[in-house]
């Protein structure tokens, strides 16, 4: 496993190999969990040489104290993609390294992608993703890029982004990992306590009954019943439930039996933002 710091030195390693090796790209920001390991495993399976970025990336957070509350865990995570394997290559950059002279985000059209759900209550937050995920790619031209469907508004993004900057990768989307209780694993939720993992399941328990309403009931119905499910649940306060077409992202009004959708939800629990989706 090599541990490198400098967009030259990987420039250097990407170099020295051969033309015929395929190279899978696994985007992270540390603080890694079971989650981010389904990726890597996933990448390893399908590639010759698998690279696990580890950035905190500042352009994507419009709150300050969010940033600085992020977990730094570096040691830790390289210790856990040792368990995986040795045939790694992690690249952990400064913000200086990866942005030089001025860290800010670039100005993209995700053609609407950008502005609902999380875009609609995190201004900037996808310009900051597009403008680290394009820097990421263009270096190391990696054949696949692997993202989880947790973040699955940014995985839309991130395909979005790619035919729009014409970058020649598959970027393949990995299933969302729980925790036993259903909680969508992330590295947020290491800022929860016990008793707040253990009542943050209840966002997978109503989404999984959500989806079964949805069978049967509108889109407005459905969401509205979550918001009165959540309205019993006092230290879990809902930021949104949306139900939308997995294409465009845009609000359901009459459901289509030919188009697939998903339900996406944001709570907070104390102050720590989880995000979660199904499939309907």
């Amino acid at each position: 496993m090599q541990l490198i710091n400098t967009k030259k030195d990987l420039k250097t390693y990407l170099e020295g190999l051969s033309e015929s090796t395929s190279v899978g790209l696994v985007p992270t920001m540390g603080a890694l969990h079971s989650g981010h390991i389904s990726l890597v495993e996933r990448a390893v399976r399908e590639n010759h040489v698998t690279i696990v970025s580890i950035f905190v990336n500042p352009t994507q957070f419009n709150n300050q104290e969010d940033l600085e509350k992020y977990p730094n865990t570096l040691e830790a995570d390289i210790s856990l993609l040792s368990s995986v394997t040795e045939n790694l290559l992690i690249f952990a950059p400064s913000a200086a390294e990866m942005y030089s002279d001025k860290i800010s985000s670039k100005s993209y059209n995700f053609e609407g992608l950008e502005h609902v759900m999380e875009g609609e209550f995190r201004p900037g937050h996808f310009d900051g993703v597009g403008t680290i995920v394009e820097k990421l790619l263009r270096l190391v031209s990696p054949h696949r890029a692997y993202f989880g469907e947790k973040d699955f508004q940014q995985l839309q993004i991130i395909k979005k982004l790619v035919r729009i900057t014409d970058i020649d990768v598959e970027i393949v989307g990995c299933p969302i990992v729980r925790e036993p209780n259903g909680l969508a694993m992330s590295s947020r939720n290491e800022r929860l306590s016990k008793d707040q993992r253990k009542e943050a399941g209840f966002i997978y328990q109503t989404l999984k009954a959500a989806k079964k309403e949805f069978g049967t009931k509108s889109a407005d119905y459905v969401m509205d019943w979550v918001r009165k499910e959540f309205e019993t649940h006092p230290d879990l306060k809902l930021e949104y439930i949306k139900i939308a077409d997995v294409d465009q992202l845009q609000a359901v009004t009459t459901k289509n039996n030919s188009q697939e959708y998903r339900a996406f939800i944001a709570v907070y629990i104390g102050d720590v933002r989880l995000i979660d989706n199904i499939a309907l």
